[in-house]
Protein backbone atom coordinates (compact mmCIF):
# COMPACT_ATOMS: atom_id res chain seq x y z
CA UNK A 1 0.00 0.00 0.00
CA UNK A 2 1.16 3.32 -1.06
CA UNK A 3 1.69 6.23 1.94
CA UNK A 4 -0.60 9.19 2.26
CA UNK A 5 0.32 11.31 4.66
CA UNK A 6 -2.79 14.01 5.99
CA UNK A 7 -2.39 16.93 6.93
CA UNK A 8 -5.74 18.69 8.36
CA UNK A 9 -6.78 21.02 11.54
CA UNK A 10 -8.56 18.88 14.22
CA UNK A 11 -10.99 15.62 14.48
CA UNK A 12 -13.89 16.75 12.08
CA UNK A 13 -17.42 14.86 11.93
CA UNK A 14 -16.96 15.15 8.30
CA UNK A 15 -13.73 14.02 7.85
CA UNK A 16 -13.40 11.10 10.58
CA UNK A 17 -15.33 8.50 8.74
CA UNK A 18 -13.12 9.62 5.88
CA UNK A 19 -9.80 8.91 7.21
CA UNK A 20 -11.48 5.22 8.69
CA UNK A 21 -13.29 3.99 5.67
CA UNK A 22 -9.57 4.68 3.84
CA UNK A 23 -8.20 2.48 6.63
CA UNK A 24 -10.47 -0.05 6.10
CA UNK A 25 -10.52 -0.04 2.52
CA UNK A 26 -6.77 -0.93 2.60
CA UNK A 27 -5.95 0.73 -0.58
CA UNK A 28 -3.82 3.02 1.03
CA UNK A 29 -1.82 3.37 4.40
CA UNK A 30 -2.70 6.68 5.79
CA UNK A 31 -1.37 8.89 9.00
CA UNK A 32 -3.52 11.77 9.82
CA UNK A 33 -1.07 15.11 11.39
CA UNK A 34 -3.86 17.25 13.17
CA UNK A 35 -2.21 20.68 13.23
CA UNK A 36 -4.49 22.90 16.00
CA UNK A 37 -3.07 20.66 18.74
CA UNK A 38 -4.58 18.32 21.11
CA UNK A 39 -8.21 19.74 21.69
CA UNK A 40 -9.64 20.32 25.36
CA UNK A 41 -13.18 18.88 25.03
CA UNK A 42 -15.56 20.20 25.03
CA UNK A 43 -14.15 23.21 23.05
CA UNK A 44 -15.75 26.74 22.25
CA UNK A 45 -17.38 26.76 18.90
CA UNK A 46 -17.62 30.67 18.26
CA UNK A 47 -20.27 29.88 15.76
CA UNK A 48 -22.44 27.81 17.87
CA UNK A 49 -22.09 30.69 20.51
CA UNK A 50 -21.30 27.14 22.73
CA UNK A 51 -18.40 24.91 23.98
CA UNK A 52 -18.98 21.81 21.46
CA UNK A 53 -17.99 18.08 22.09
CA UNK A 54 -19.04 15.80 19.42
CA UNK A 55 -20.91 12.56 20.40
CA UNK A 56 -19.15 10.22 17.62
CA UNK A 57 -16.19 8.81 17.33
CA UNK A 58 -13.43 10.61 15.54
CA UNK A 59 -10.46 9.19 16.41
CA UNK A 60 -11.08 5.68 15.90
CA UNK A 61 -10.13 3.39 13.55
CA UNK A 62 -6.96 5.34 11.55
CA UNK A 63 -3.68 6.55 12.47
CA UNK A 64 -2.70 9.80 13.19
CA UNK A 65 -0.77 12.36 15.36
CA UNK A 66 -1.19 16.00 16.97
CA UNK A 67 2.04 17.75 16.46
CA UNK A 68 2.46 20.07 18.51
CA UNK A 69 0.96 23.87 18.04
CA UNK A 70 3.14 26.89 18.42
CA UNK A 71 1.00 29.16 18.13
CA UNK A 72 0.11 31.93 20.73
CA UNK A 73 -3.47 32.06 19.74
CA UNK A 74 -4.35 27.99 18.56
CA UNK A 75 -7.16 28.08 16.54
CA UNK A 76 -8.92 27.04 12.99
CA UNK A 77 -9.95 30.39 11.93
CA UNK A 78 -7.25 32.09 11.36
CA UNK A 79 -3.87 31.75 9.42
CA UNK A 80 -1.46 31.69 12.47
CA UNK A 81 -3.76 29.74 14.16
CA UNK A 82 -1.98 26.49 13.48
CA UNK A 83 2.12 27.10 13.44
CA UNK A 84 3.92 23.72 14.09
CA UNK A 85 7.23 23.68 13.82
CA UNK A 86 7.94 20.02 13.33
CA UNK A 87 5.37 19.40 11.15
CA UNK A 88 7.84 18.92 8.05
CA UNK A 89 9.95 16.67 9.83
CA UNK A 90 7.31 14.26 11.29
CA UNK A 91 5.65 13.89 8.22
CA UNK A 92 9.15 13.04 6.57
CA UNK A 93 10.48 10.89 9.06
CA UNK A 94 7.26 8.94 8.70
CA UNK A 95 8.31 8.79 4.70
CA UNK A 96 4.88 9.06 2.72
CA UNK A 97 4.23 8.52 -0.87
CA UNK A 98 2.45 11.24 -0.98
CA UNK A 99 0.65 14.11 1.35
CA UNK A 100 -2.57 15.74 1.22
CA UNK A 101 -3.43 19.40 2.98
CA UNK A 102 -6.72 19.83 3.79
CA UNK A 103 -7.16 23.67 3.35
CA UNK A 104 -4.05 25.80 2.54
CA UNK A 105 -5.07 29.14 4.51
CA UNK A 106 -2.94 28.20 7.59
CA UNK A 107 0.96 28.90 8.15
CA UNK A 108 1.75 25.33 8.43
CA UNK A 109 -0.90 23.99 5.88
CA UNK A 110 1.07 26.62 3.53
CA UNK A 111 4.86 25.60 4.50
CA UNK A 112 4.01 21.74 4.12
CA UNK A 113 3.09 22.85 0.46
CA UNK A 114 6.31 24.62 -0.08
CA UNK A 115 8.40 22.03 2.22
CA UNK A 116 7.62 18.88 0.23
CA UNK A 117 7.05 20.78 -3.48
CA UNK A 118 9.22 18.52 -5.86
CA UNK A 119 10.04 15.49 -2.74
CA UNK A 120 6.63 14.33 -3.31
CA UNK A 121 3.52 14.71 -4.82
CA UNK A 122 1.27 16.97 -3.16
CA UNK A 123 -2.42 16.93 -3.80
CA UNK A 124 -4.51 19.70 -2.19
CA UNK A 125 -8.66 19.78 -0.63
CA UNK A 126 -10.56 22.31 -0.31
CA UNK A 127 -14.34 23.31 -1.23
CA UNK A 128 -14.12 27.37 -2.07
CA UNK A 129 -15.87 28.66 -5.15
CA UNK A 130 -16.50 31.37 -6.94
CA UNK A 131 -19.89 32.69 -5.50
CA UNK A 132 -18.61 35.26 -3.09
CA UNK A 133 -16.39 37.13 -5.25
CA UNK A 134 -16.42 40.91 -5.58
CA UNK A 135 -14.32 43.20 -7.54
CA UNK A 136 -12.12 45.14 -5.79
CA UNK A 137 -8.46 45.96 -4.09
CA UNK A 138 -9.03 42.15 -2.53
CA UNK A 139 -10.07 40.33 -5.49
CA UNK A 140 -7.48 42.06 -7.16
CA UNK A 141 -4.81 40.78 -4.69
CA UNK A 142 -6.39 37.12 -4.74
CA UNK A 143 -5.99 36.96 -8.36
CA UNK A 144 -2.34 37.53 -8.13
CA UNK A 145 -1.54 35.51 -4.50
CA UNK A 146 -4.07 32.35 -5.24
CA UNK A 147 -2.18 30.93 -8.99
CA UNK A 148 1.08 31.14 -6.72
CA UNK A 149 -0.34 28.96 -3.95
CA UNK A 150 -1.74 26.54 -6.09
CA UNK A 151 1.44 26.53 -7.85
CA UNK A 152 2.37 24.13 -5.41
CA UNK A 153 0.33 21.85 -6.34
CA UNK A 154 0.31 18.84 -7.81
CA UNK A 155 -3.36 17.63 -7.57
CA UNK A 156 -6.26 19.13 -6.61
CA UNK A 157 -9.51 17.61 -5.50
CA UNK A 158 -12.51 18.95 -6.30
CA UNK A 159 -15.63 18.30 -4.55
CA UNK A 160 -17.81 19.63 -7.14
CA UNK A 161 -18.50 21.76 -10.27
CA UNK A 162 -18.21 25.31 -8.63
CA UNK A 163 -15.51 24.05 -6.96
CA UNK A 164 -13.49 22.90 -9.97
CA UNK A 165 -14.22 26.28 -11.73
CA UNK A 166 -12.12 27.99 -8.40
CA UNK A 167 -9.29 25.54 -9.24
CA UNK A 168 -9.10 26.64 -12.93
CA UNK A 169 -9.70 30.14 -12.56
CA UNK A 170 -6.68 30.22 -10.12
CA UNK A 171 -4.24 28.13 -12.31
CA UNK A 172 -5.07 24.57 -11.96
CA UNK A 173 -4.86 22.33 -15.41
CA UNK A 174 -8.17 20.55 -16.18
CA UNK A 175 -5.61 17.06 -16.21
CA UNK A 176 -4.56 17.87 -12.38
CA UNK A 177 -8.50 17.59 -11.13
CA UNK A 178 -9.68 15.01 -9.91
CA UNK A 179 -13.51 14.64 -8.75
CA UNK A 180 -13.59 13.29 -5.29
CA UNK A 181 -17.14 14.44 -3.97
CA UNK A 182 -18.44 15.85 -0.72
CA UNK A 183 -20.16 12.90 0.95
CA UNK A 184 -21.50 12.33 4.13
CA UNK A 185 -21.60 8.77 5.83
CA UNK A 186 -24.94 8.17 4.31
CA UNK A 187 -24.95 4.78 6.21
CA UNK A 188 -25.59 6.34 9.13
CA UNK A 189 -28.60 8.32 8.25
CA UNK A 190 -29.80 5.69 6.49
CA UNK A 191 -29.79 2.68 9.39
CA UNK A 192 -32.95 2.60 11.32
CA UNK A 193 -34.44 4.69 9.20
CA UNK A 194 -38.18 3.44 10.01
CA UNK A 195 -37.39 3.53 13.55
CA UNK A 196 -36.05 7.82 13.18
CA UNK A 197 -38.81 8.55 11.61
CA UNK A 198 -40.83 7.21 14.08
CA UNK A 199 -39.07 8.85 17.14
CA UNK A 200 -39.32 12.35 14.81
CA UNK A 201 -43.04 11.69 14.59
CA UNK A 202 -43.40 11.48 18.59
CA UNK A 203 -41.18 14.59 18.71
CA UNK A 204 -43.47 16.45 16.45
CA UNK A 205 -46.22 15.76 18.30
CA UNK A 206 -44.74 17.29 21.00
CA UNK A 207 -44.17 20.45 19.91
CA UNK A 208 -48.35 20.19 18.81
CA UNK A 209 -47.29 19.54 14.93
CA UNK A 210 -50.53 16.70 14.38
CA UNK A 211 -48.99 14.22 11.33
CA UNK A 212 -51.03 16.45 8.96
CA UNK A 213 -49.06 19.05 8.60
CA UNK A 214 -45.67 19.81 6.74
CA UNK A 215 -42.81 20.96 8.04
CA UNK A 216 -39.80 23.39 6.55
CA UNK A 217 -36.95 22.46 8.70
CA UNK A 218 -33.74 24.15 9.28
CA UNK A 219 -30.67 22.94 10.75
CA UNK A 220 -27.28 24.27 11.71
CA UNK A 221 -25.98 27.73 13.07
CA UNK A 222 -27.79 30.85 13.49
CA UNK A 223 -25.60 32.73 12.05
CA UNK A 224 -25.98 35.99 9.51
CA UNK A 225 -24.25 33.61 6.65
CA UNK A 226 -26.76 31.04 6.83
CA UNK A 227 -29.11 33.74 6.94
CA UNK A 228 -32.40 31.95 8.79
CA UNK A 229 -33.87 35.58 9.11
CA UNK A 230 -34.85 35.29 5.39
CA UNK A 231 -36.24 31.75 6.12
CA UNK A 232 -38.68 33.25 8.71
CA UNK A 233 -40.12 36.58 6.63
CA UNK A 234 -40.79 33.86 3.84
CA UNK A 235 -42.53 31.37 6.14
CA UNK A 236 -44.83 34.66 8.09
CA UNK A 237 -45.63 35.50 4.25
CA UNK A 238 -47.18 31.25 3.87
CA UNK A 239 -50.46 32.39 6.22
CA UNK A 240 -51.56 28.46 5.99
CA UNK A 241 -51.69 27.06 8.57
CA UNK A 242 -50.94 23.60 7.54
CA UNK A 243 -47.46 24.61 7.20
CA UNK A 244 -45.28 25.17 10.47
CA UNK A 245 -41.51 25.77 10.62
CA UNK A 246 -38.82 24.31 12.93
CA UNK A 247 -35.43 25.52 13.44
CA UNK A 248 -32.96 23.75 15.27
CA UNK A 249 -29.34 24.98 16.11
CA UNK A 250 -27.66 27.65 17.71
CA UNK A 251 -26.19 30.91 17.04
CA UNK A 252 -26.07 34.91 17.30
CA UNK A 253 -29.30 35.14 15.82
CA UNK A 254 -31.23 33.48 17.94
CA UNK A 255 -32.94 35.97 20.39
CA UNK A 256 -33.83 38.03 17.15
CA UNK A 257 -35.67 34.66 15.39
CA UNK A 258 -37.11 34.18 18.92
CA UNK A 259 -38.90 37.86 19.08
CA UNK A 260 -39.66 37.69 15.41
CA UNK A 261 -41.61 34.34 15.42
CA UNK A 262 -44.97 33.88 14.31
CA UNK A 263 -47.15 31.31 15.24
CA UNK A 264 -46.18 27.81 14.04
CA UNK A 265 -42.55 28.54 14.46
CA UNK A 266 -40.64 26.17 17.10
CA UNK A 267 -37.03 26.18 18.09
CA UNK A 268 -35.34 23.71 18.97
CA UNK A 269 -31.83 23.87 20.80
CA UNK A 270 -28.32 22.51 19.26
CA UNK A 271 -28.79 18.75 18.88
CA UNK A 272 -25.23 16.44 18.56
CA UNK A 273 -24.02 14.54 15.76
CA UNK A 274 -25.80 11.11 17.17
CA UNK A 275 -28.82 12.33 17.32
CA UNK A 276 -28.91 14.07 13.76
CA UNK A 277 -30.73 10.75 11.51
CA UNK A 278 -33.43 11.98 13.70
CA UNK A 279 -33.47 15.24 13.62
CA UNK A 280 -34.13 15.47 9.64
CA UNK A 281 -37.50 13.37 9.76
CA UNK A 282 -38.74 16.54 12.04
CA UNK A 283 -39.08 17.65 8.86
CA UNK A 284 -40.76 17.34 5.07
CA UNK A 285 -38.87 19.96 3.57
CA UNK A 286 -34.73 20.76 4.14
CA UNK A 287 -34.04 24.30 3.59
CA UNK A 288 -30.42 26.26 3.05
CA UNK A 289 -31.43 30.04 2.41
CA UNK A 290 -27.57 31.30 2.68
CA UNK A 291 -27.18 35.15 1.97
CA UNK A 292 -23.02 34.34 1.28
CA UNK A 293 -20.58 31.89 -0.18
CA UNK A 294 -21.17 28.61 1.36
CA UNK A 295 -18.62 26.82 0.45
CA UNK A 296 -21.27 23.50 0.24
CA UNK A 297 -23.69 22.85 2.72
CA UNK A 298 -23.28 19.60 3.88
CA UNK A 299 -26.57 19.29 5.54
CA UNK A 300 -28.34 19.22 2.27
CA UNK A 301 -26.31 15.74 1.93
CA UNK A 302 -27.48 14.58 5.26
CA UNK A 303 -31.22 15.80 4.46
CA UNK A 304 -30.98 13.92 0.85
CA UNK A 305 -29.58 10.56 2.79
CA UNK A 306 -32.92 11.05 5.48
CA UNK A 307 -35.47 11.42 2.29
CA UNK A 308 -35.87 15.10 1.94
CA UNK A 309 -36.42 17.61 -0.74
CA UNK A 310 -34.18 20.46 -0.52
CA UNK A 311 -34.48 24.21 -0.96
CA UNK A 312 -31.50 25.78 -1.02
CA UNK A 313 -30.06 29.42 -2.23
CA UNK A 314 -27.99 30.00 -5.44
CA UNK A 315 -24.77 30.86 -3.17
CA UNK A 316 -24.82 27.37 -1.70
CA UNK A 317 -21.85 25.38 -3.30
CA UNK A 318 -23.83 22.24 -3.59
CA UNK A 319 -26.37 23.49 -5.70
CA UNK A 320 -25.81 22.82 -8.94
CA UNK A 321 -24.76 19.28 -7.98
CA UNK A 322 -27.52 18.22 -5.84
CA UNK A 323 -30.70 19.79 -6.92
CA UNK A 324 -32.21 18.92 -9.82
CA UNK A 325 -34.63 21.95 -10.08
CA UNK A 326 -38.22 20.70 -9.71
CA UNK A 327 -37.60 16.94 -9.51
CA UNK A 328 -36.24 16.73 -5.83
CA UNK A 329 -35.92 20.13 -4.34
CA UNK A 330 -34.92 23.88 -5.68
CA UNK A 331 -32.40 26.56 -6.04
CA UNK A 332 -33.69 30.01 -5.44
CA UNK A 333 -31.81 33.48 -5.67
CA UNK A 334 -30.09 34.16 -2.45
CA UNK A 335 -31.39 37.18 -0.30
CA UNK A 336 -34.68 37.01 -2.58
CA UNK A 337 -37.70 36.43 -0.07
CA UNK A 338 -40.46 36.39 -2.95
CA UNK A 339 -38.89 33.75 -4.65
CA UNK A 340 -37.91 31.70 -1.37
CA UNK A 341 -41.84 32.38 -0.51
CA UNK A 342 -43.12 30.99 -4.01
CA UNK A 343 -40.98 27.71 -4.21
CA UNK A 344 -42.08 27.11 -0.34
CA UNK A 345 -46.00 27.36 -1.71
CA UNK A 346 -45.41 25.24 -4.47
CA UNK A 347 -44.27 22.63 -1.92
CA UNK A 348 -47.51 22.18 0.23
CA UNK A 349 -48.18 19.31 -1.28
CA UNK A 350 -47.30 15.61 0.51
CA UNK A 351 -47.75 13.92 -2.40
CA UNK A 352 -45.00 16.28 -4.16
CA UNK A 353 -42.94 15.96 -1.21
CA UNK A 354 -43.04 12.56 -1.40
CA UNK A 355 -41.45 11.83 -4.79
CA UNK A 356 -39.57 14.65 -4.51
CA UNK A 357 -37.64 12.65 -1.33
CA UNK A 358 -37.76 9.81 -3.47
CA UNK A 359 -35.46 11.24 -5.86
CA UNK A 360 -33.17 12.89 -3.33
CA UNK A 361 -32.79 9.06 -2.09
CA UNK A 362 -31.50 8.18 -5.79
CA UNK A 363 -29.05 11.30 -5.87
CA UNK A 364 -27.48 11.29 -2.89
CA UNK A 365 -26.12 7.51 -3.75
CA UNK A 366 -23.81 9.02 -6.25
CA UNK A 367 -22.20 11.14 -3.22
CA UNK A 368 -21.01 7.88 -1.20
CA UNK A 369 -18.50 7.91 1.27
CA UNK A 370 -17.14 4.84 -0.83
CA UNK A 371 -17.41 7.19 -3.90
CA UNK A 372 -14.94 9.72 -1.89
CA UNK A 373 -12.85 7.48 -0.69
CA UNK A 374 -12.74 5.67 -4.74
CA UNK A 375 -11.63 9.42 -5.99
CA UNK A 376 -8.81 10.04 -3.25
CA UNK A 377 -7.46 6.86 -4.02
CA UNK A 378 -7.47 7.18 -8.19
CA UNK A 379 -5.63 10.15 -7.65
CA UNK A 380 -2.71 8.60 -5.83
CA UNK A 381 -3.30 5.70 -8.66
CA UNK A 382 -2.50 8.67 -11.32
CA UNK A 383 0.50 9.56 -9.78
CA UNK A 384 2.63 6.63 -10.57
Amino acid sequence: MKKLAIVITHPIQYYAPVFKHLTERKKLQIKVFYTWGKLEYPYYDPGFGRAIQWDIPLLEGYDYTFVRNNSFFPGSNRFWGAINFSLPYEIERWQPEALLVVGWSFYSHLVAMIYFKNKIPILFRGDSTLLGEKPGLRQLLRNIYLPWVYRHVDRALYVGKNNKDYFLKYGLKDEQLFFVPHAIDTIRFQDAIEENKKKAMAWRRSLGITDDKIVFLFAGKLDPQKNPLLLLEAFKQLNDTKAHLIFVGSGKLEEELKRQASARVHFIDFQNQAIMPVVYHLGDIFILPSQRNETWGLAANEAMACGLPILVSDKCGCAVDLVVDGKNGYIFPAHNKDELWTKMQGMLDKNKLKSMGVASLDLIHGWSMDSLCSGIEESIIALS
